[in-house]
Parts: structure tokens; sequence; C-alpha cells
């Protein structure tokens, strides 16, 4: 079955797998500090707390929270997002690739969940891209409304959950042991 990571040769796999790791680990430090700023009673979360927002009020108590230079953070944050979402969509897809490849003779089925994981952590990416689209509205522009606050709470839930299934897929294919 292919896959999406076909242009990568087998062998630099995991080379390549291992320094984007890394670099996506740097990536998530960042926005931990980033992301401090933004943890305020209305937001404990941060920036988070505003993806799962769903109602205006609640967006708009969460953004005025962070009046002055916490919504600096959150702009910056939002723009350096674009840039992590290739780093982690190599990474995750990747990942769950690798972790297919490792058993050889076990189910054929689950070897395709494996690709299939790959392919989901393209759609998280795509749903992560329409979440930031929607905060940068609320956060720029000053539009916050129903539909903007839902949709970001539904491109958050879409974007956690296929994420969550590569990383699974990714961390219970290494687990198992190696087959020949």
């Amino acid at each position: 079955m292919n896959h999406p990571f076909i242009f990568i040769r087998k062998w630099n796999r995991k080379p390549v797998f291992l320094a984007l790791l890394a670099w996506t680990v740097v990536f998530f430090a960042i926005f931990q500090l980033l992301n401090a700023p933004l943890i305020t009673s209305a937001a404990p979360y941060g920036i988070v707390s505003h993806q799962f927002a769903w109602t205006p009020d609640r967006a708009q108590a969460i953004i005025s929270s962070w009046a002055g230079r916490p919504s600096l953070f959150a702009v910056f944050g939002l723009g350096l997002d674009f840039l992590f979402i290739p780093s982690y969509l190599f990474t995750v897809g990747l990942g769950a690739l690798l972790a297919a490849g490792r058993h050889r003779n076990m189910a054929v089925w689950l070897r395709r969940l494996g690709i299939w994981a790959t392919y989901a952590v393209f759609a998280a990416a795509a749903f992560d891209v329409l979440e930031n689209i929607f905060q940068a509205r609320q956060l720029l522009n000053g539009v916050v409304t129903y539909p903007l606050t839902v949709l970001t709470g539904i491109c958050a839930c879409f974007k956690f959950g296929l994420l969550g299934f590569g990383i699974l897929y990714g961390l219970f294919g290494w687990l198992l042991p190696k087959t020949r």
C-alpha cells in the first residue's frame, strides 16, 4: 500500500525521523514558553483554552484576559504554529510509518492501519491550518462570532484526535517487539 512518504528512501527514514523528532521537541519547548503568559484564570490552558472556548462570550473573556503583552504571545504563537505544522506532520507521520514497517509478519490490517495513521496526520495538519485561521480572525480582527468559535473547537477536536491516533499507533508499533 502506498504512503505519503514514498519520496523518502527506506534507509533514510529512521535518521530523518530522529532529526525531525529532535526539531519537533525544540519547537514544542518554544511553544511552552510562549504559552506561559497566556495562562490566566479565564484561560487555564493558555491557547488551548481558546481553541476549546466554543462560545463567543468565553472566547472574548479569554482574549480580554490576554490584553496587552500576552496577546502578542498568542499572535506570535499562531504564526509560529504554521511552521510547526510541517514539523509534527513529518515527525508523527514518519513515526507511524516506521512503526508499521517494524512488523512484517503482523496482520495486514494492522500494517494498513499504520499507513492510514500517516494519512490521518496530514488531515490533522489541515484541521490545524483551519483552526489557526479561525483563531487569527478572532485575535487579529476582533471577530468573535458563534460560527468562528464553534469551527475553531471542531477543528481542534479533529486535529488532536487524528494526531493522537498517529502518535498512539507509532508508540504502539515501537513498543511491540520487532518481527522479522
